[in-house]
């Protein structure tokens, strides 16, 4: 008889620290819960406090991927905006004006210097939320083609 293959799936999870008016940032608590839920015993999740300062992330994100080498990267996000849990499509590199935690602003508006100015989801977000509200759960989940920035004053 042969050895069955159990497949490990290694995701990332990320919420973020505070910022700006948000002395608590509900990302992360979503993180933590989710970490103390777990998933399937054949996953192996990995969540992280990521800070809301741009050199950080730089630095930060990659090593992650590299120490990892997650099959899937979800980060978290708040707003004070949002009435819905929003999926978001892309993620954008330019136009960011705010000041970070350590009232920083890259001078170029850029995360990341000659990076892309979108990150597009290789997520199909229209079935996922097509999916989540065939489910009928208590919670409104839509889709969005602007992940907005972080820091004040954006």
């Amino acid at each position: 008889m042969e050895n069955p293959i159990m497949v490990v799936f290694f995701p990332s999870v990320s919420g973020f620290e505070p910022f700006g008016e948000h002395a608590v940032n509900a990302s992360w608590i979503a993180v933590q819960e989710l970490e103390k839920l777990g998933l399937r015993d054949d996953v192996d999740l990995h969540v992280y406090e990521i800070p809301v300062e741009y050199q950080a992330v730089q630095r930060l994100i990659p090593a992650l991927w590299k120490k990892h080498s997650p099959q899937l990267v979800v980060h978290v996000g708040v707003s004070g905006m949002a009435t819905t849990v929003t999926l978001e499509k892309c993620g954008h590199n330019v136009g960011y004006k705010g000041l970070d935690n350590c009232r920083f602003c890259p001078g170029s508006q850029c995360c990341v210097e000659g990076g892309p100015e979108c990150i597009d989801s290789i997520i199909d977000m229209d079935t996922v939320c097509k999916r989540v509200s065939a489910l009928e759960l208590d919670v409104t989940v839509t889709i969005s083609k602007d992940a907005g920035r972080y820091g004040m004053g954006n």
